[in-house]
């Protein structure tokens, strides 16, 4: 007996740190699954320090739900928001409201790699995988450069629209107004569509006390396109300058359907909801209301008085968004073209869509399609559970839940009077907006083996 013991010894051994590895191994979180909380982790924190004294400007306590949704919009760079940023916060909650919205719009995982970087720490393999997911990189290598490299442009814009802006602020508001640059300028940029004019202007009032100015209107709007259109671009455009051949077909799709998505809504504003005002502010409000919608939340124009077919416009400018790897939200450009992409390959009797001479895989499509599902669920379904929680008209709940997912921020004034159900509901659609409809399918199929064997087949008529 003694000698068969001593056998099995050295193989129950051997068999323990594989087990331990086996378990080690399966216990490790998938990039995606550290993005997501990551993001929940700053959101937790950030309601916290809202709900203390000294970040409101009464010096009260704010409930948890109220600051919990006011950092979950800041973090998705949502601005969507239940208290008038200006006029509620105190210059140490509008500090931290700035500080979630910057961090929010360069992604947590950026974020934290860029203090890794500062202190001199390595990055490690995985560390590298879950950076190149969060700005959507297509590969590893090189991803810690491409990180210094989005931080000095984001830094940089953020300086140079601030100090555009600084002369108007300050001539407006006083010393108040170099803040007022810099805050509206991340938020510009982060396309986060927080703005601080409630004490001037009035509450939830957003920038329409600047519908006429040139300057405030024409650097909102490039901080909101240049951090809309994605990190990849600009080191596209920042390698390649003019040479547009040499770009990578995604850079030339994102800038076809950025243009596209901005010029002809612009075109509709101008000729039939915006006809009513003198011609400096109609094309500013034209080409400001079409890019707002994607992703940023501000408004220079009451969206209230906008037609039926303006606001249909506007939520599917919301639902889509901005570009993949950028500080904006959305199904993403990338997606439209994709689907119509296939839609037309479908028509033209190819076997495979293409876009620029190059083909598009079959599964880019299905993800893609995916993502469409995802969005117009999440969108309907969070109107629907509104509607019916607070009794809101349905139109009202879709421009606001299609914000939400799209995090926007743009509303239709429903937001604060929502039950605490309703708050929920629409914390839900900008963390999930936010994250990436990519990010939440991947997250949750994590550890699921693809199945090797096929089913029988069958035909199904469809269409």
């Amino acid at each position: 007996m003694f000698s068969v013991v001593s056998r099995a010894s050295p193989q129950s051994g051997r068999i323990a740190p594989q087990m331990d590895h086996i378990a080690r191994k399966k216990k490790r979180m998938t990039p995606f699954q550290t993005i997501i909380l990551g993001f929940a982790a700053v959101v937790l924190v950030g309601a916290l320090i809202l709900m203390l004294p000294i970040s409101s400007a009464q010096g009260n306590f704010t409930p948890f739900h109220e600051a919990l949704f006011t950092s979950t919009s800041a973090v998705c760079v949502t601005g969507l928001v239940i208290h008038d940023t200006g006029t509620y916060w105190s210059y140490f909650g509008k500090s931290v409201i700035l500080l979630l919205i910057q961090v929010g719009g360069l992604g947590v995982i950026t974020v934290a790699a860029s203090f890794a970087l500062l202190s001199g720490r390595k990055i490690s393999l995985l560390q590298r995988s879950t950076m190149q997911e969060a700005i959507a990189a297509p590969k590893v290598g090189g991803i810690v450069r491409l990180t210094g490299f989005i931080l000095k442009a984001t830094f940089l814009m953020e300086f140079a629209g601030a100090v555009a802006m600084m002369p108007v602020f300050i001539k407006d508001h006083g010393p108040s107004g170099i803040f007022m640059a810099f805050f509206h300028s991340v938020s510009a940029f982060c396309n986060a569509g927080f703005d601080v004019m409630g004490k001037s202007s009035g509450a939830f009032s957003s920038l329409t006390s600047y519908s006429s100015s040139i300057v405030i209107n024409v650097v909102i709007m490039l901080l909101i396109i240049i951090g809309g259109i994605g990190f990849l671009t600009w080191e596209d455009v920042y390698t390649n300058k003019f040479h547009l051949k040499r770009y990578r077909m995604q850079s030339k799709v994102i800038f076809t359907v950025t243009g596209i998505l901005i010029l002809l809504p612009a075109v509709f504003f101008f000729i039939f909801d915006l006809s009513d005002l003198p011609m400096k502010e109609r094309i500013l409000g034209s080409f400001f209301q079409a890019i707002t919608p994607r992703t940023a939340g501000f408004n220079t124009y009451d969206l209230t008085a906008l037609s039926g077919v303006g606001k249909a416009i506007m939520i599917a400018l919301m639902l889509i968004g901005g570009s993949p790897g950028s500080t904006a939200g959305g199904m993403k450009t990338t997606t439209l073209a994709v689907l119509f992409a296939s839609t037309a390959a479908v028509f033209s009797r190819q076997e495979e869509p293409h876009m620029f001479g190059r083909r598009i895989e079959n599964h880019v499509v299905r993800y893609a399609s995916a993502i469409l599902i995802m969005y117009i669920t999440l969108f309907s379904i969070g109107a629907m559970l509104i509607s019916g929680i607070d009794k809101v008209p349905i139109d009202k709940c879709f421009f606001e839940t299609a914000s939400a997912v799209g995090t926007v921020g743009l509303s239709q004034g429903i937001t604060p009077s929502l039950s605490v159900g309703s708050h929920i509901i629409l914390m839900v659609l900008m963390f999930l907006g936010r994250v990436g409809g990519l990010t939440v399918i991947f997250a949750a199929i994590s550890g699921n083996h693809p199945r090797m064997s096929k089913l029988p087949q069958e035909r199904i008529t469809v269409g």
